[in-house]
């Protein structure tokens, strides 16, 4: 299950960055289809199924929890 990260002050700071980049990753220099936000380095991640943790930018969280 992926979800936001659970600290709203971190979410609002990376909505915010998503909004300055035209929905590129806030914490990347690239503006790259593989740094739009979701970006590729987390969706390889969660498909992973013993990945658990944060996107690069903490704005998203994989939970194995079932």
């Amino acid at each position: 299950m992926v979800r936001l990260n659970e600290n709203q002050q971190i979410v609002n700071l990376v909505r915010e960055g998503l909004k300055q980049t035209g929905g590129y990753c806030p914490c990347r220099t690239e503006r790259t289809p593989e740094t739009k936000c979701m970006c590729k380095e987390f969706r390889e991640q969660i498909a992973d199924p013993n990945f658990e943790g944060y996107c690069h930018c903490l704005l998203y969280y994989k939970d194995n929890q079932k």
